[in-house]
Parts: C-alpha cells; structure tokens; sequence
C-alpha cells in the first residue's frame, strides 16, 4: 500500500540498531515474576529484580522497544510543560513533591544505566523549555516557575526561547538530557540478559489467568510466576478495569534532514495547542530535526495524513530544513489527574498483579518510575510512590470518551488505492483497504476488544479503535492493546 505524504513511514529511533535480537517462547517455565511487555516500564522493572538475584522472564509481543517507546520524543526530563502548579492546587505539595521527586529519580536511573552498562544511545544532555508565544500567558510560565522551584527543582524563566521565531517567554529547566530510546531499550535488554533474565520476543500473551500461580499464556509457551507486571501500554488484563479511566490518544511526530547540528540547542514545547515538541536527533544518515504534532483522541480522526501536511508547512515556515526523511504515529493514554496508574490494582483478590499505564505522553521519566516502583512493591520495600500512582484512586466518570468510526462508506468502488473503509452489510461493519495493486483485503471492522467500529487511519494505514485505543496493521494482526486477538476474516 501507500500514500501520497512526505517521508519514509516509520520512527526515526529504530532503523539504525543493533542485530541483538530474542528467541519467542517455545516451552514452559516458571519464573518468580513475568513481565509482559519489553518497553521502558517492563524492562526497567525486569532488570531492577534481576539486580536484586530475583528470576524475572519478559515476553513481549512484537519487538524490544518497537512500539510506544521506541516511537516518543524519547526526552529524558522532569519538565512535563506546565504540570507542577496544577498538581500543587488540586492534589496538594505533598503529592506534587513525590512526582516531581519520582521522575527526577528516574531520569538520575537512565542516566546511571546508561553508563553502568555501557549503553551505546545517543545520549546528550540538553536543556528542556516550555515556550509561549502569547504575552497573555507569561503569568502561567511564572507561576509554573515558581511551584517547580518550591519543589526543589532549578527552574528559571527567560523573556524569550532560544528558538528561530519570536517567543514570549519560557520556562528553563537545566541539566535534563536525551536518547535514541529504542537503543537504550536494546542495551537494558542485554543488560537484563547477561544478569541472567529471560526475555522472548514475538510471543503474545493471549491469556492471563490465575491458576496454582500466575500463568501467561502464549501461542508455543506458557509463564508461571508468583507475580505478573502487564506493561503493555494499555493493559490487555487487569481486575480493575483501566480502559474507562483513562482516553487514548494518538499524535504525529516527523524528523526532517538539516546539516546544522546546532540549530537547536535544547528541547522545547510549546504551551499553546496546536502542540509543538521541538529536538534534535540524528539516524544513519546525518542530523534531524524532530518535531510532534498536536494529539488527537485515537480513530476519532477520518484525516490523520492531513495532520502530517499541516506540520510539515507550520516547519518549512519556521526552520530551514531539508527533506522530510520519517514521519510516525505513537499512541499514549490520558488519565484526568495526568498521573499514571502504577502498581496492584486489587492486592486482596489479585495478588501479585501488577499494573502500569496512562502516562500522559510523559512515559521515559514517569516510566522508568514505575518500574522502580513496581519492583520495590514486589521485593516487599516501602515507596512513598505508592499512594502517588495507585491504580486504586477514584475517577471521574465522565473522563473517558468513546468515538465512532470516522471511515463509514456507501461503496467499495469509493475506496482509492492505499486507502480503506468501513462498509456496512446489514448490521455487519466491514473493513476494507485497497493495496497498491487494487486488490481489496477484508476484515471484520469490530475490534476484538469490546467491538466498537474501527476507523482507517490514512497515514499509518492500521485499522484504530475510537473507543479503547487498540490498533490493527492492514492484514489485521495486533499493533497496540487491550486487543489481543487479530480482526477475523469477513466477506463482502
């Protein structure tokens, strides 16, 4: 299939690693805790344990940090745009403390890592900024400065951004820094391997359930453990519902060609919506500038590639750039207080199982926390982060919003080539999409999730759940959860 947008689809961050890859899971084991899901929050939970002599296994569906991780900014930073005046007024000092304590001490473990273990990553440190281009807004960025630096963190304000356009103002954090993520996640892989963990790739959990022990499930492979970690992004299982307490939300992300190194010095974005997430980068080929668009709520959106035409004009108008060389979609979950929900969501009926989810597109800090917490709570050590990210805290019931597809047809023949559409045939919803050679691939359009109607992203050319966020590739096979079944075969 294609479609007619500039770039190479696909994230920046994994084209140019390494050939260590895992087996998939052929056998049956036990384990004293299995992870599912290898990004940052199952392999930083998985090598904490092993550090500490516990037997850790990690399956992972696809690809070692092919998904959400290896699709971010991947910006190493307690700066999370204006976040720590809101968390002071509506959840208190106390609790703002923590998360900001909480992710300073995940940055200070990438950092430790990454020169523990040697890992080859891109790592730099670089200065983060949020930036206005509204005067009316220079109160908020005070404000924010001011509740950070109460909090212990250097935080300055500046009259301007050190950026190629006129800025109003900024916020300054010092010392924060950045990787190539899917590369970090590569190096915490071999690092848990050398220390003796177990890791299989192309191995989906198909089933979760409690049987003498935890038991995960897989197509050639079962997994026993006193403890199960579901990190999968949205959880594929979990005894609290977790799908209705947060939103899904997707946005776009493209890195085009520059030869000047420096012409960023820093990490920026913006504070008014559309959102602009600014940083350098760099693949085989030479530097990037890296830049994300506005989010989106997840196949709510009939248009996604125009998303990408708008970015890409509001960059040639702002930086001089070469050619658009990758442009990705990544997907994240919302939750209404902008805190994640980490740890046991029912400890008296489900012991030993463990969550984590709705980062709010802030999962490298925020998710290194995580793992650090979960293996704390299953090494049996006191967090002050426990009470900060617990799964079991009330929400609202009107937070989470479900879509209908955006892709309904009348006909086939309205269905371009690189393009697909949700035909109705009587109370059955179709999916169809036409590949390059006009040949027509039909699918249920129901998610296997809870059955909403799936909408066609036109960018990406997967199949999206408005609903509950899950993601589908054209043949319909699982990219992204709580789905963990393929769409079936359907006729027309």
């Amino acid at each position: 299939m294609s479609i007619d947008l500039p770039g190479r689809a696909g994230s920046c961050w994994t084209v140019d690693r390494s050939t260590f890859r895992h087996p998939s899971l052929q056998a049956s084991l036990h384990a004293e805790t299995v992870v599912v899901g290898a990004g940052i929050v199952g392999l930083t939970t998985a090598l904490r344990l092993r550090e500490q002599g516990h037997e850790v296994a990690v399956i992972e569906a696809l690809d070692v940090g092919g998904q959400v991780t290896g699709r971010s900014t991947a910006k190493i930073t307690t700066q999370h745009r204006l976040i720590y005046h809101q968390l002071i007024e509506l959840r208190g000092r106390e609790l703002a403390q923590d998360y900001a304590d909480a992710n300073k001490a995940g940055c200070d473990l990438v950092r430790s890592w990454v020169e523990q273990y040697a890992i080859t990553c891109d790592f730099e440190d670089r200065d983060a900024f949020v930036y206005t281009q509204d005067q009316a807004r220079r109160d908020e960025i005070a404000a924010e400065a001011r509740a950070a630096q109460s909090l212990g963190m250097d935080a300055a304000i500046l009259s301007r951004a050190p950026l190629p356009f006129k800025t109003a103002a900024a916020l300054r954090f010092p010392g924060q820094a950045q990787f190539n993520p899917a590369k970090y996640l590569d190096g915490l892989a071999k690092a848990f391997i050398e220390c003796g963990g177990l890791l299989f790739e192309r191995s989906r959990a198909r089933l979760i359930d409690e049987a003498s022990r935890w038991r995960v499930v897989t197509d050639n492979g079962n997994v026993h453990a006193e403890n199960v970690v579901v990190a999968t992004n949205m959880t594929v299982k979990s005894p609290l519902g977790m799908a209705r307490r947060t939103q899904p939300r997707m946005h776009i992300a493209m890195a085009f060609r520059t030869d000047d190194v420096r012409l960023l010095d820093g990490m920026f974005i913006s504070l008014e919506e559309p959102s602009r997430s600014l940083r350098m980068g760099r693949d085989p080929d030479g530097s990037l500038l890296i830049v994300l668009g506005p989010r989106f709520n997840t196949g709510q959106d009939g248009d996604v590639a125009s998303r990408f035409r708008e970015l890409e004009t509001w960059v040639r108008r702002h930086f001089e750039v070469g050619d658009t060389a990758w442009r990705w979609c990544n997907e994240d979950y919302d939750t209404s207080d902008r805190i994640a929900y980490v740890g046991e969501p029912d400890p008296e009926k489900a012991p030993g199982f463990y969550i984590a989810t709705g980062f709010n597109a802030w999962g490298i800090s925020n998710g290194t926390a995580a793992g650090m917490l979960i293996g704390d709570l299953i090494l049996g050590r006191q967090s002050r982060w426990k009470a900060l990210y617990d799964p079991k805290r009330s929400a609202p019931d009107d937070f989470h919003h479900d879509g209908k597809s955006q892709s309904i047809l009348t006909s086939v023949e309205d269905i371009a080539v690189g393009h697909g559409g949700v035909i109705e045939k009587g109370a059955e919803k179709i999916a169809v999409c036409r590949d390059s050679r006009g040949e027509l691939h039909v699918l249920s359009a129901k998610c296997t999730h809870k059955g909403c109607t799936l909408t066609w992203n036109n960018a990406d050319l997967t199949w999206d759940c408005p609903c509950h966020g899950s993601i589908f590739s054209a043949d319909g096979s699982v990219i992204h959860g709580p789905a963990k079944d393929p769409l079936p075969q359907a006729t027309l």
